[in-house]
């Protein structure tokens, strides 16, 4: 299973891109899934529902069935925040997954910029960038720059660049 980040800052469009490239990567025939981390509390289910009662009556794990799809949600109930390999071991195998978020982390990633955002740009300061996707030129980069509506482009590079999970993480342990 390899994977990419796909980073950048709040409002940079880093969602917009994930979901453009997604239909890209699998007409190419891969199997791909996302893994996203959220910086507030959020909620997947609705008040009033079972899943919601049986979560907030405590249980640890509530895990909801459909004949389309299953969801599990898991409390932490005080205890840390999970890393990104562990969360990563809870995935099934794929070909590829997007990692949006998890900045701190040193696998591969593609930064998403924009200008009209008003925010640094991150590349500068993280050897894991190991490209960009931007709305303009940025010729100081030092690393491939691709136009965020090159989805061609930047499929090609989420398959360059990505690497196994394992390989990565490796060092964590």
């Amino acid at each position: 299973m390899k994977i990419i980040g796909i980073t950048g800052w709040s409002g940079a469009g880093k969602t917009s891109l994930i979901v453009k490239l997604i239909p890209e990567l699998r007409a190419r025939g891969l199997t791909v899934s996302t893994l996203k981390h959220a910086h507030h509390g959020f909620d997947v289910d609705v008040p009033g529902k079972d899943s919601h009662m049986h979560r907030t009556a405590g249980a640890t794990e509530v895990l909801v069935s459909s004949g389309r799809r299953f969801a599990l949600m898991h409390e932490l109930n005080g205890e840390a925040e999970w890393s990104l390999p562990r969360l990563l071991g809870k995935l099934n195998p794929v070909d590829l997954v997007l990692v949006e978020g998890f900045k701190r982390y040193p696998h591969p990633k593609i930064e998403v910029y924009r200008v009209a955002n008003g925010k640094p740009m991150l590349h500068p300061g993280d050897a894991s960038i190991r490209a960009v996707a931007a709305d303009c030129p940025l010729p100081e980069a030092g690393r491939t720059v691709y136009h965020i509506d090159d989805l061609t482009g930047l499929a090609e590079a989420v398959l360059s660049l990505s690497e196994p999970a394992g390989s990565v993480f490796a060092e964590l342990g």
